[in-house]
């Protein structure tokens, strides 16, 4: 069985990304793209390929930590008979164009056997192939289907082909190093056997994420945890094309057992829009300039009429694989189904408008200034949302029990007409900017007299039931209502006596209530799931800005306790503390970012020594 979730790190080279687990086994890769198909997936399969990397010692225990400022990841299995350590990186894309996956084993104390089997599995494990051994040390890994891209395995030991499964077992005496390299490369066949290169490459990984780290402009509170997880998103991006995944996994339950399994290696509109700020926030404006860059293009692509972005896209803008059900595989512990694509794509969620405004807003002030032609594709937007805001949607959690007219995305309206308006008279930039001020006074209007329940005391989640939302939260965070103001107040109180859990937050009820009452969302699937990290970091801040911030230090402190061993969060948290969703989650790490923040600049203000 693979490890827990929560039991590996990430490394990538912004094109894709790779899990490692805490035994040095990687369990899981997508070849050679975030959205491309997995050539490891042993998370989910057991059959479904793995790279693994052990050392022969009895009674070990494992150690796993990034080194300082890095994604390199160090493995570490301690024992009475000897110490040994593992170093896995992936080239980032600006220092070379082939994509290579590098594994560096070193006996750290006593002289050490090591067992090493990669085991690739193309095409989701749906693609056979062939092992051609070019030397001792180098061979090709070629799937049936020219479809999908060979593989090349190097090594400085000895390679033994073993049906489809390449394998060494080899010693090494104290402070010695043997090397791997999986890479795309086919032709040169030695080149591999060059300790100095590999060498060479590990330094200039280093430096490169070391540098990336140095242009941060954040030195305040709880720095360690937020520059991780600017590093965790940087692994998230696309050097190429400047889009984002919302994470790099796929199938990771929600629900250990359920149904509730997706797809997140693409580029979600409003989880990019969030990392846009959240890089600009710490000082990495080039990588908020090239997803705008990015979004615009996509904007540009769209046919005669259609005015608003789709909800998701692959990282290259083109069309998505439909979602379908791998049907062979068994899933992250009897999860099923598991599924590649995501039917989300062909939603209609009106709030995605409203974060990619917010965003645009921002990053025109802050970053890159929009160019005319931009101006006029949002423009455009902004007035097909006029006669549009007031439809039925799936809106932000991507329910598939049927369209409403749901709070958040009705908020996030009045944040695309209210962003627009600003941004056209901060730039004197012609619009009907008198269409779209009545058209901001009416959907506040709408919020304040059809969401807002006066015996309840509380806004609810769609107009006509009773249900309470996290995503509520956004309101405050997003300008709409003041942090102080009785509704609101009342609002956040209903959510910590109905959706928090200690310090986390559920996102909706799933279920009906002992009473049988029905007031759970209908999402449209069966089963539970844990709290919403992210809908937890917004709960603190909001929290944070009424004042009480020494509870708000506590609530963000307890969850950060939750974290994995490197610092990393998947999507939610169940009931025994575990991680659920896909991994590392995209969502999280912006929300724990910018809670981070606003924690660091409030304590400040305050002159609050104590919380130095």
């Amino acid at each position: 069985m693979a490890m827990a979730i929560e039991d590996h790190a990430v490394i990538g080279d912004l094109r894709t990304a790779a899990l490692v687990a805490l035994d040095g086994s990687i369990d899981f890769m997508c070849w050679p793209r975030f959205d491309s198909p997995s050539v490891f997936a042993h998370l989910l399969e057991e059959k479904a390929g793995s790279f693994t990397l052990k050392p022969v010692l009895k009674d070990g225990s494992y150690r796993q930590a990034y080194m300082p400022d890095t994604n390199i990841i160090l493995t570490r299995v301690l024992s009475s008979s000897g110490v040994s350590e593992i170093s896995d990186f992936m080239v980032p894309a600006p220092i070379s164009q082939t994509q290579r996956l590098i594994r560096r084993v070193k006996a750290i104390r006593g002289g050490i056997r090591f067992d090493m089997r990669c085991a690739p599995r193309f095409n989701y494990a749906r693609t056979g192939h062939k092992v051609h051994q070019l030397s001792s040390h180098v061979v090709i890994f070629e799937p049936d289907d020219p479809l999908f891209p060979r593989l090349r395995l190097c090594s400085t030991v000895k390679l033994i082909v073993k049906g489809n499964d390449v394998v060494a077992e080899f010693g090494l005496e104290f402070d010695k190093v043997a090397f791997f390299s999986l890479d795309g490369e086919t032709q040169k066949e030695n080149f591999c056997e060059d300790d100095e290169m590999l060498v060479s490459l590990f330094k200039e990984t280093d430096s490169y994420w070391r540098d990336w780290v140095a242009r941060s402009d954040y030195h305040g509170r709880w720095h360690d945890q937020i520059i991780r997880s600017t590093l965790a998103l940087k692994l998230l991006t696309s050097h190429e094309l400047g889009s984002m995944v919302a994470a790099a996994t796929f199938g990771l339950p929600e629900d250990v057992g359920g149904e509730r399994n997706w797809d997140y290696r693409y580029c979600w509109i409003r989880d990019s829009s969030f990392m846009v700020y959240a890089f600009m926030q710490t000082g990495h404006k080039e990588e908020a300039t090239a997803f705008i860059r990015w979004v615009h293009a996509r904007r540009v692509e769209a046919h005669p009429g259609q005015a608003r972005l789709k909800v998701l896209y692959a990282i290259d803008g083109q069309p998505m694989t439909s979602e379908t059900e791998l049907e062979h595989f068994r899933g992250y512990r009897d999860s099923r189904p598991v599924r590649i694509g995501n039917a989300a794509e062909g939603q209609l969620q009106l709030d995605i408008i409203g974060e990619i405004m917010d965003a645009i807003f921002h990053a025109d002030e802050n970053c890159e200034r929009l160019s005319w032609e931009a101006w006029r594709a949002l423009r455009e937007g902004i007035d097909w949302l006029c006669f549009n805001w007031n439809q039925e949607d799936e809106s932000i959690w991507e329910v598939r029990g049927g369209r409403r007219h749901f709070l958040t995305s009705r908020v996030m309206c009045w944040v695309a007409f209210d962003r627009a308006i600003r941004l056209a008279q901060k730039r004197g930039l012609p619009c009907a900017i008198n269409v779209w001020v009545r058209e901001r006074s009416a959907i506040y209007n709408d919020i304040q007299t059809g969401f807002w329940d006066e015996e309840l005391g509380y806004y609810v989640q769609y107009k006509g039931g009773q249900t309470i939302d996290a995503s509520c939260l956004m309101m405050p965070l997003m300008g709409f209502i003041s942090d102080h103001d009785p509704r609101w107040l009342s609002t956040l109180e209903a959510v910590g006596a109905q959706l928090l859990d200690d310090s986390h937050v559920y996102r909706y009820r799933t279920q009906k209530d002992h009473d049988g009452k029905d007031d759970h969302a209908g999402d449209g699937l069966s089963g539970s799931e844990g709290t919403f990290t992210m809908c937890s970091f917004w709960y603190i801040e909001c929290v944070a800005r009424t004042g009480d911030l020494l509870k708000a230090r506590l609530l963000f402190e307890k969850i950060l306790s939750y974290a994995n061993h490197v610092g990393l969060f998947s999507e939610e948290i169940g009931p025994s503390g575990e991680h659920l969703g896909n991994f590392p989650q995209a969502f999280t790490h912006i929300a724990l970012i910018r809670c981070g923040q606003y924690l660091d600049k409030a304590f400040s203000k305050s002159g609050d020594r104590n919380s130095e």
